[in-house]
């Protein structure tokens, strides 16, 4: 028998803005107990509730939510940020994540990994050859995470004005779990 899905992947909406925000706060607060710096500044409050609405208001920040609505984790798609990547990387090719946060309560779910298959197959139907991630240069833990994933690191960039920097790719065609997707779309009403 197959077991009825839990999680479903929609576009986030405004209203969406304080559980994103809980998200990203609870996030800080466990970053801190892993002993990385990784959100440490002070980005909270107005400045990221205004990244936040941009992203949704330009239909680039997505949200994993249970059937009744309860929102699981997060992640953004984005421009290329040019303070890491070049003409030189053929920014045309790939699709940048950005903002990808799991609920400590969603935790073991693999949403993380799902997250970034959906963002594959989504590079892939674009026709793009990669996902890429910028995370901060400190988090080794972060790093790992990812190349579990199948990231490739290619090269650490240092602008002073910024903390993250260590750049990744990882290849459309590689999967973590195909067998275990995200649904798009809204939960069905019973």
């Amino acid at each position: 028998m197959k077991s009825t899905p839990t999680e479903y992947l929609r576009p986030a909406r405004a209203e969406d803005v304080p559980a994103l925000m809980a998200l990203r706060t609870e996030a800080e607060s466990w970053l801190s107990t892993k002993g990385t710096d990784q959100w440490s500044d002070p980005e909270t409050g107005g400045k990221a509730i205004m990244k936040w609405r941009a992203s949704i208001d330009e239909g680039r920040a997505w949200v994993v939510v249970t059937g009744d609505g309860e929102v699981l984790a997060t992640v953004s798609r984005g421009p290329v940020d040019r303070d890491f990547w070049t003409d030189d990387d053929r920014p045309e090719t790939a699709l940048y994540l950005y903002k990808l946060i799991v609920g400590r309560h969603a935790a073991g779910r693999q949403l993380g990994a799902r997250l970034v298959d959906w963002a594959s197959n989504l590079a892939a139907l674009e026709g793009r050859d990669w996902v890429r991630i910028d995370t901060w240069r400190t988090n080794t833990g972060l790093h790992a995470y990812y190349e579990k994933l199948g990231f490739k690191h290619v090269r650490t960039e240092s602008p002073s004005h910024r903390r993250s920097g260590w750049l990744a790719q990882r290849e459309v065609a590689v999967l973590s779990l195909p067998e275990n997707p995200l649904l798009i779309g809204f939960p069905a009403i019973a």
